[in-house]
């Protein structure tokens, strides 16, 4: 080989050095911060991690190789939510997921620069949250619990199932805009189905008590629970107060039928943690919340406790139990 072959060669292979050693670098550890409305033991907290963790998985990211999730659990309570989510902030994560309203509002307190993705949100325009669905603007996108145009269904299928009630007790949380909303939109539907409606709070438990007890002196009564972390924070207490007074009850979610309640209508909370993976993923992939449109539910489920009508005399007509997506016998 001769003098002039050998220089360049050697020059060649000196420039591919920093590309080799750059190749063989790891990973960078990327940092995803999660406030979650429920507490950590409750026992539907597991399948929400699990899919937030297997919707990344998919997209490439594993927790302890390439990303670290850091999570915090707020059981509903708001001064949690706002130490957790200074917190979350202050370790400086590439992207924030939160699971309620109320988490999404500390966290929004708390930085306007680091990317939010939302889900199990109501009314994220309504909120302030987003300028809008389809153009969120800020730092901010997600995934909304419901859509107000659906909420009278509540009532509708309460009525499916007890024909005769002309009465309805409402357990909303006035203080969210979503709690107002699905009144609104409850109201709207009642005058047309006979039923008259009396709201109660969702944050007090003596007052729940002390109303279902009062409201259920009448006949004819039937229940909505409207969502809201307040109510999925009370769902034995509520659950158990149904059952006292044989109250039939529609819930905003499977939960709730799952620990006895009669019936669901509403989102699969465990599926939007799931979906949140792919904004969560393009967030760090480079792009930007303001850019994502909010998505709205893709899919309704209607879950029916036979076990439960049958404890309250109720027989499910066979037209709902056809379109029901699971029957828990």
């Amino acid at each position: 080989m001769n003098k002039r072959k050998f220089i360049t060669l050697l020059g060649g292979a000196a420039a591919a050095w920093p590309l080799a050693a750059h190749a063989q670098q790891p990973e960078r550890m990327r940092r995803i911060g999660v406030l979650m409305y429920l507490a950590a033991d409750d026992p539907d907290s597991p399948a929400r991690v699990a899919a937030f963790a297997q919707g990344l998985q998919e997209l490439g990211w594993i927790d302890g190789r390439n990303i670290r999730i850091d999570y915090r659990w707020g059981a509903g309570d708001t001064e949690r939510y706002r130490a957790y989510a200074a917190e979350l902030v202050a370790l400086a994560p590439d992207v924030i997921l939160v699971s309620s309203g109320s988490a999404l509002a500390a966290v929004q307190n708390a930085t306007r620069t680091v990317p939010i993705v939302f889900v199990n949100v109501g009314d994220p325009v309504g909120g302030g949250y987003v300028a809008s669905l389809a153009r969120p603007g800020g730092n901010t996108t997600g995934f909304t619990l419901w859509e107000w145009g659906t909420s009278g269904k509540w009532l509708e299928l309460l009525k499916e199932i007890v024909p005769a009630m002309t009465r309805a007790a409402v357990i909303r949380d006035a203080s969210i805009t979503s709690g107002t909303a699905y009144f609104a939109e409850i109201q709207a539907v009642a005058p047309s189905l006979g039923v008259e409606l009396t709201p109660i709070d969702a944050r007090d438990d003596g007052g729940i008590e002390q109303t279902i007890a009062g409201f259920t002196r009448g006949s004819n009564c039937g229940l909505i629970v409207t969502a809201s972390p307040s109510a999925m924070r009370r769902r034995e207490l509520i659950i158990a107060l149904a059952a006292k007074h044989r109250l039939p009850a529609v819930y905003p979610i499977r939960n709730f039928v799952a620990d006895g309640g009669l019936i669901s209508y509403g989102t699969n909370e465990i599926e939007q943690h799931r979906r949140a993976a792919a904004y969560v993923d393009r967030i760090l992939r480079g792009e930007k919340p303001a850019n994502l449109p909010v998505q709205n539910p893709t899919k309704y489920e209607l879950v029916i406790n036979l076990k439960t009508a049958r404890a309250l005399g109720l027989e499910v007509p066979a037209t709902l139990l056809a379109r029901a997506d699971e029957v828990i016998e």
